[in-house]
């Protein structure tokens, strides 16, 4: 399957189009030094990361529209303080003009946290994004247990990035973003990547907490980490609770790819199939953007 193929495959499913959960969109000066971060990619990480769709705005807009995808939360992250609410301010413009995107949100543990995403959620952010390895905070810092109260009680989903992939970060990891949930377990949290590389106990987190789903964003791709022999099994067993994330355009492969990884994993099991794949690409992501009822 490629880019090209993917709508009338979609269309084959009975599905309206895509909604994704996890695809950035940033305003151009932060954009052209996270692409010049992944030009350096063999110095930062080990390995080459050329990005595929390194285009303007609009055409981006265009290309996710020409993929079919119906829905998506522009996503957007700090990586200092005093950052957050002015890319809040800037990803609100953004949803309001460019028809499909989802008005989202951000965060960093600074005092003004519950303020501004308080405001955020008031003018209608559905989504909300953290990253705790750009950001280089602890999650369960006090400064922030606000906010997710906030989120937990709005039932507002936050894609966090909390895991080790693809540099383990001085406050990443399942075990401390637990913690967190000990003290809201109600939150709806979605973990980006599905907790790579911890996928195991990313699945022991969705056991442990019923609000707590995964995001398939550079899962089972050629470029990304091995899958455990146990992936597609505990798939089937949390299947409405897996959302399609891609990190479109920042990825080195086509849309495509991420689309015919996750159908692999349906053709692998015979609990998952057709039925998955409607969930996955459209269904739950729509639920956790309030696209549908």
């Amino acid at each position: 399957m490629n880019d090209e193929e993917l709508p009338a495959w979609v269309a084959g499913l009975g599905l309206p189009g895509l909604v994704d959960l996890h695809v950035h969109f940033l305003p151009e000066s932060v954009l052209r030094k996270i692409w010049a971060y992944f030009d350096k990619a063999r110095e930062n990480y080990g390995f080459d990361w050329p990005i595929r769709y390194r285009f303007d705005e609009d055409e981006r807009v265009r290309l996710l529209r020409g993929f079919g995808v119906i829905g998506f939360a522009p996503l957007v992250y700090p990586h200092k303080p005093g950052m957050a609410e002015w890319l809040n301010q800037w990803v609100a413009e953004f949803a309001a003009r460019t028809p499909g995107a989802v008005a989202t949100a951000t965060l960093f543990p600074e005092p003004e946290v519950e303020q501004y995403l308080a405001k955020a959620l008031d003018d209608g952010a559905r989504c909300v994004k953290a990253h705790v390895q750009i950001g280089a905070y602890d999650p369960r810092s006090l400064e922030l247990d606000p906010a997710w109260g906030l989120l937990a009680e709005a039932g507002v989903p936050v894609v966090i990035h909390c895991g080790h992939g693809p540099l383990r970060g001085r406050f990443t990891g399942l075990d401390v973003f637990d913690e967190v949930l000990r003290r809201h377990p109600r939150l709806t949290a979605v973990l980006a990547h599905a907790g790579m590389p911890d996928y195991d106990l990313a699945f022991d987190l969705m056991e442990q907490y019923p609000n707590v789903h995964l995001d398939t964003t550079m899962v089972g791709v050629d470029f990304g980490q091995p899958l455990p022999g146990t992936f597609v099994s505990r798939l089937a067993v949390h299947a409405d609770r897996i959302a399609l994330g891609t990190d479109f355009p920042n990825i080195p492969y086509e849309y495509a790819h991420q689309i015919a990884a996750i159908a692999g994993w349906a053709e692998a099991n015979d609990q998952l199939g057709a039925g998955f794949l409607r969930a996955v690409l459209h269904d739950t992501p729509a639920r956790l953007l309030r696209l549908v009822p």
